[in-house]
């Protein structure tokens, strides 16, 4: 039986791509005033935590593309980016972002409640400890730039 966090990631996914449809390549790379990142910085910052959350910690291979750890990490900004390599467009995140939850899915659904040694605490605070915690986690984490682009599409007119 598949495990509910499954369905869950998948909707929550889905609204993040709902929520970054319209935006073109041009307009993925503007930032709001006072803000430090950019539509395409937070759909790529999903990916990459998404990628952690689901493999790094339980000591699986990740499929992080070149350059991604240096864009899209917690602390980085397209305002502080060399840039040698070509941002991803945003057709290649939305296929990035659709196959990885095909590939959590498969990788995890037998895994789900292996403990991973020493668990991982957030800069927040929260403790993990499981591939169930961690996918459990990235449901706040990605409404949370879910939102981020629907207040930057509207800070920045696009519709």
């Amino acid at each position: 039986m598949e495990h509910y966090l499954f369905k869950q990631l998948a909707f929550v996914r889905s609204r993040l791509l709902t929520a970054a449809e319209g935006v073109t390549e041009e307009m993925a790379d503007l930032i709001p005033q006072g803000y430090r990142n950019s539509i395409r910085w937070q759909l790529g910052h999903v990916y990459v935590v998404c990628e952690r959350f689901a493999f790094q910690y339980i000591g699986l291979p990740l499929h992080m593309p070149d350059g991604f750890k240096g864009w899209f990490e917690n602390g980085t900004s397209p305002l502080d980016s060399p840039n040698t390599i070509p941002y991803p467009s945003l057709q290649e995140l939305k296929t990035l972002l659709i196959d990885q939850q095909e590939r959590i899915s498969e990788s995890l659904k037998d895994r789900m409640q292996t403990k991973i040694v020493p668990s991982y605490t957030t800069s927040g605070g929260m403790t993990m400890e499981t591939p169930e915690e961690f996918l459990s986690f990235d449901l706040y984490h990605e409404g949370l730039h879910t939102s981020v682009i629907k207040m930057y599409k509207k800070l920045l007119y696009i519709n």
